[in-house]
C-alpha cells in the first residue's frame, strides 16, 4: 500500500504529521503506512457528528437510516473478500476467520437497518383530554471505541445498532488493524444515502483520542470493547459528564465437558475454543472444566490437539492458528505461563514458536495447564492468548461453583447429553450467554453481553438499541370544546 491511510472526519480524507506504520504479526513485514491520529482528530470526529446530529435528518428520518445501512450493507458484501485477507494480513488470525468478519458484516447493517423502522412507544388518554406518550429518541453523539482482536465485527456490533437509533458517531479504531479501519472508511464512504458526518472514523496506536471521546460533554454515550481493567477507566473517566456506558469486558469462558457428553464433538470444539484467533477473544474457552469419568480421555485428546496444531501465515490454507497480534504479547502471555508452573502442572507447556519462518513472527503454541486452586492469577485473570487451564470436577454443584469463582461472567459452553443438567446448569450460571453442545454461536437477533465484571449493557438484538436512546415522556393537555 502505496498511499497513507487516512482518517475519514466529516465527509473527507483527514490526516496528522505523525504516520506509523502497520506490521504484519505473520511475517513483522510492514503492510503499508498511516496517519496516527489523537486528540485532536477526536474533537474533530465530535464537532462532526454533533453536526450531522442537529443539521441532517438523520435523527430524525427513519426511513433515510433504514436504505442508508441497508446500502452499507451491500457495499460490505461487495468488498468482503478484500476486507477478509486484509484482517488475516494486519490481525494474524486465518482466512477463514477474516472471512467470518468481513461476511457477517452485511448481515449485522440489515438488521440494524430493519430495527429503524420498528420503533414503538405508549400513548393513552388518561383522562379527559389529556394524553401521555412515551417515545425513543436517539441519544446524540456516541463515542465508539473499537478494540484490534476483531475490528470488523466489533466495529459493527456497535455502530449498527447506534445509527439504528437515529445516533451520529465518533469512532476509535485501534493503530494495530489500522488498515482495516481506512478500508471500513473507504466503505462506508462509498454509501450515498448517509449525510455527511454521520459516521467519523479515526485511528490511534497512543491515549489521546480516546480519552477525550470517553471526557467530552459533547458525547452523550460510550461503547467500549476491551478489558475490564481499562472498562473501569472509562466508567470512572466518563462519570464527572454522567455519561451513559455501554460496555463489552472481559472474560474467563468456562467450557464444561460432562460424564455422558459425545467427546468426538466436544473435545474439537473446546480445543477451538483456545486457538480460535490464537486465543485473543474475550469468548476464549480459556477454563475447561471436565467431570472426573471422563477427565483422562479429555485430558488426552486434548494434548494430542494442541501439540499438533499448525502455525503459520493465516493466509496459508493449511495453517490452524496464525500469529498474536505482536511479539510483545508473546512475552506476555509466556511471562504468564513461566509463572504459573510454580503451582500448575504442564499438560502440554506450548510457548514461543522460534523455529524456521516462525520466528519472524508473534507466533505463540497452545498451552494447557491443570490445576486444583481456582483462587490462582491463572484462573482469575484474562490471559488474552492460547492458554487454558484444566480443571477435574465431580458433581453438577461442584460443576457451576467453579465456574462462577470468578469475576467474569461473559459466556460459558456445557457439553452434555441430558437437557435437565443443561437447563439446570445455564440456570446456576452467571454469565450472560450459555452455548450447549456448542462454542461462539452468535446471532444478531440475540442479545451479547455480560454479567458481573464482564460489562453493562447488550448489544445485538432487540435490546442493543435501548442502549442508544432516550425515553422521552410528553403531555398533551386538551382544552374542551366550547358550547
Amino acid at each position: 500500500m502505496s498511499e497513507i491511510a487516512k482518517h475519514w472526519i466529516d465527509g473527507e480524507w483527514t490526516g496528522s504529521g505523525t504516520v506509523s506504520q502497520s506490521i504484519n504479526p505473520a511475517t513483522g513485514l510492514a503492510l503499508g503506512s498511516w496517519s496516527d491520529g489523537g486528540e485532536a482528530e477526536a474533537r474533530a470526529a465530535i464537532d462532526a457528528a454533533r453536526r450531522a446530529f442537529d443539521t441532517s435528518p438523520w435523527s430524525r428520518d427513519p426511513s433515510l437510516r433504514n436504505r442508508a445501512l441497508s446500502e452499507m450493507a451491500d457495499k460490505f458484501d461487495a468488498r468482503a473478500d478484500e476486507l477478509g485477507a486484509m484482517v488475516t494480513k494486519e490481525n494474524g488470525k486465518i482466512l477463514a476467520q477474516g472471512m467470518f468478519e468481513s461476511t457477517t458484516a452485511g448481515a449485522t447493517l440489515r438488521y440494524a437497518g430493519a430495527q429503524a423502522l420498528t420503533g414503538t412507544g405508549i400513548s393513552a388518554e388518561i383522562a379527559p383530554g389529556q394524553w401521555f406518550s412515551t417515545y425513543a429518541e436517539p441519544a446524540g453523539v456516541v463515542g465508539i471505541i473499537v478494540p484490534w482482536n476483531a475490528p470488523v465485527a466489533l466495529f459493527m456490533r456497535s455502530v449498527a445498532p447506534a445509527l439504528s437509533a437515529g445516533n451520529t458517531v465518533a469512532v476509535k479504531m485501534p493503530g494495530q488493524t489500522a488498515l482495516v479501519a481506512n478500508l471500513i472508511a473507504q466503505i462506508i464512504a462509498e454509501v450515498t444515502a448517509l449525510p455527511r458526518g454521520v459516521v467519523n472514523i479515526f485511528t490511534e496506536s497512543g491515549n489521546t483520542g480516546a480519552p477525550y471521546l470517553v471526557a467530552s460533554p459533547d458525547v452523550q454515550i460510550i461503547s467500549y470493547t476491551g478489558s475490564t481493567v481499562v472498562g473501569r477507566i472509562v466508567a470512572a473517566n466518563g462519570a464527572p459528564t454522567l455519561k451513559r456506558m455501554n460496555l463489552e469486558l472481559g472474560g474467563k469462558t468456562p467450557m464444561i465437558v460432562f460424564d455422558d457428553a459425545h467427546l468426538d464433538t466436544a473435545v474439537p470444539l473446546v480445543a477451538a475454543a483456545v486457538t480460535t484467533f490464537a486465543g485473543q477473544f474475550c469468548m476464549t474457552g480459556s477454563r475447561i472444566l471436565v467431570q472426573r469419568g471422563v477427565a483422562d480421555e479429555v485430558r488426552t485428546r486434548l494434548a494430542g490437539i494442541f501439540e499438533s496444531v499448525r502455525l503459520g501465515d493465516g493466509l496459508d490454507p493449511d495453517t490452524e492458528m496464525g500469529p498474536m497480534i505482536d511479539k510483545p504479547n508473546v512475552t506476555r502471555v509466556e511471562g504468564v505461563v513461566q509463572a504459573a508452573l510454580s503451582y500448575a502442572k504442564a499438560v502440554v507447556r506450548g510457548g514461543p514458536a522460534t523455529e524456521g519462518a516462525l520466528a519472524a513472527g508473534a507466533f505463540y503454541r497452545p498451552a494447557l495447564l491443570e490445576v486444583e486452586d481456582v483462587k490462582n492469577d491463572l484462573v482469575q485473570k484474562e490471559i488474552f492468548g492460547p492458554v487454558a487451564t484444566f480443571e477435574v470436577f465431580d458433581t453438577e454443584a461442584d460443576a457451576v461453583g467453579r465456574a462462577n469463582a470468578t469475576e467474569y461472567g461473559l459466556a460459558a459452553g456445557l457439553f452434555t447429553n441430558d437437557i435437565n443438567v443443561s437447563r439446570r446448569v445455564s440456570r446456576g450460571i452467571h454469565a450472560g450467554t450459555i452455548w450447549t453442545n456448542a462454542w461462539a454461536e452468535l446471532n444478531d437477533g440475540f442479545a451479547e453481553g455480560g454479567f458481573k465484571q464482564s460489562g453493562i449493557g447488550r448489544l445485538r438484538g432487540p435490546l442493543a438499541i435501548a442502549d442508544f436512546q432516550e425515553a422521552k415522556t410528553v403531555v398533551h393537555s386538551i382544552p374542551p370544546v366550547q358550547g
